[in-house]
């Protein structure tokens, strides 16, 4: 049965803060998606490096897989913890940088290299195909290298040397480093000189490693928080359950002409409404195209919600009239743009209709809600339900409120890879989200697609994707302080559950990624219900 649920047109009169259908309380008004609880993803290091592409002869097939032009200036690579034994050690000098980020100088030995050079060489004899020699036979160097082309292998021989060492470079940062965060920054024609010149070889490695956390003022700064909680004053089981029953109950009536008098409040009216700043000097007069409206149904019983004066200002007006008024917006209002304007309203009443309701008695009860049989039993069940719907939203306030506070007691030094994945998903949620809603054409979701629409999201909700990230961090620090865990029968049915969606859904899905996620969840859950156990709570009705 549908309960606790109230719809009606609204537009720029009623304050966008009200949301008559919402069961959500505003202690983070920021907060534009509930919050995931994402564990950092650390690098795992494997043998198939991708680095730089070099020009190969069309006579040949690479022995190497790569993935970029050689001129590129830097290159992304996926690192793994497969090592070979180097015949001399590297030396790297590590040092940190801005936004956890750390930068490896490494330095190759010319040992080293020579070995990559003769590993490149064997490599390119068994693939090329040189006439008058059968393939895989022994080629003398010096015709393989005519054949091949002293640049190919030589761009081959520093791909090699970047294969072979990277992963013995990232040593000191193993379990540190973030996935997908691993660049070779120096230029491919600066490695290119520095091998030709020396038979050795310098590259600079930048990588985001996971950021620590610090707690404001120390590390217990989470235990016993104050929390203050603003309540909704819509949102109370006892009125909500009152405004149902009247929406129900006025749901059954008939709408009805008026005919002998002017509005009064009960009525429902159909109004022209158009506005303009008021300003001694005309030409500096300018229409609110955002206040305006043609057809607007207007439900009196709901007069507090419109613009203060607004109803009264109307209150007398009869159907064809029309009445101009001055009133000005508070400085309250959601609408920042709008706050204090003086304007001038101009509406016309095209039509005015009184509810014709039948006598409130058991015999109408049914109709109010199916199966019952009373007024009384109507009465109660919505509000049993709206105060289920009232203990969940005083839940969601209160674990937002936490959050909240919470990234107001750490400090973290974000790395930009992880904030650039952070915004990428919430932007790609969004995105999935407008989707659904208005069935965008191609055309319209390349645009909402491109990198620019996506770079100016992540400036725009800079400050929320930072507010998510510490969020995030601070929960996974807390479970790990606390020592907390969840029950594993929870995790092994949630994922069972999401999974039987994904199929219901005919959607791909990665299990271990679900496994993950669910897991993050239930992490956060467990958490939050730490915090709240541990936190003053104090609820403020607004």
């Amino acid at each position: 049965m549908e309960l606790c649920t109230r719809t009606f047109t609204s537009f720029l009169l009623f304050n966008p803060s009200f949301s008559p259908n919402s069961v959500f309380l505003r202690a983070n008004p920021n907060a534009t998606t509930p919050l995931k609880f994402n564990s950092l993803k650390l690098s795992s290091f494997s043998p198939h490096v991708h680095l730089f592409q070099p020009f190969l002869s069309p006579h040949i097939s690479s022995p190497f897989t790569l993935s970029a032009a050689a001129s590129a200036s830097s290159s992304s690579v996926a690192v793994g913890t497969e090592q070979d034994r180097l015949p001399a050690e590297l030396k790297v000098t590590e040092t940190e940088e801005p936004k956890s980020r750390v930068r490896l100088h490494v330095e190759v030995p010319s040992l080293v290299c020579e070995d990559c050079y003769k590993r490149v060489i064997t490599e390119f004899m068994k693939q090329a195909k040189i006439p008058g020699f059968r393939p895989g036979k022994k080629v003398p160097e010096n015709i393989l290298i005519s054949y091949v082309g002293s640049q190919n292998v030589q761009k081959a021989t520093i791909e090699s040397i970047l294969r072979r060492t990277l992963s013995h470079a990232m040593t000191s940062v193993t379990g540190r480093a973030l996935q997908d965060s691993v660049q070779i920054v120096t230029k491919f024609s600066e490695m290119e000189e520095t091998y030709s010149s020396l038979g050795s070889l310098r590259y600079d490695v930048l990588v985001d490693i996971a950021p620590e956390i610090k707690w404001i003022p120390d590390n217990n700064a989470y235990k016993n928080l104050k929390i203050v909680v603003e309540i909704d004053s819509d949102i109370d089981a006892h009125r909500a359950s009152e405004q149902e029953f009247r929406r129900r109950y006025k749901s059954i009536g008939a709408l009805k002409v008026v005919i002998d008098r002017g509005l009064q409040v009960g009525d429902v009216a159909v109004l022209d409404i158009s506005a303009t700043t008021i300003d001694q000097d005309e030409s500096n007069v300018k229409s609110i195209p955002s206040a305006e409206s043609k057809g607007f149904n207007f439900d009196t019983e709901y007069g507090e919600q419109v613009l203060p004066g607004f109803l009264d200002s109307i209150i007398g007006i009869q159907r064809g009239e029309s009445k101009s008024f001055p009133l000005v917006f508070p400085e309250t209002w959601k609408q920042e743009n709008l706050r204090g304007v003086h304007a001038q309203f101009t509406v016309e009443c095209k039509e005015l209709f009184y509810r014709d309701l039948p006598e409130l008695n058991d015999s109408i009860a049914d109709k109010l809600l199916p199966e019952c049989t009373t007024v009384e039993q109507v009465k109660d069940l919505l509000l049993q339900k709206c105060l289920e719907v009232e203990q969940t939203a005083r839940e969601q306030a209160t674990d937002n409120a936490i959050l909240d506070q919470i990234s107001k007691i750490v400090e973290v030094d974000i790395p930009k890879s992880l904030f650039e994945e952070q915004g990428r998903q919430l932007y790609g949620a969004n995105l999935l989200e407008i989707q659904a809603k208005m069935k965008l054409n191609e055309q319209q979701l390349a645009t909402l697609s491109s990198s620019k629409a996506v770079n100016e999201f992540l400036e725009h909700q800079k400050e929320n994707i930072t507010n998510l990230i510490k969020q995030s961090l601070a929960v996974g620090d807390i479970y790990k302080r606390e020592n907390l865990q969840f029950v594993t029968e929870d995790l092994v049915k949630e994922v069972e559950n999401s999974i039987a969606e994904f199929k219901r859904q005919n959607q791909e899905y990665d299990e271990e990624r679900v496994k993950g996620q669910v897991q993050e969840i239930l992490e956060g859950a467990k958490v939050l219900e730490w915090l709240r156990e541990h936190a003053e709570v104090q609820y403020v009705t607004k």
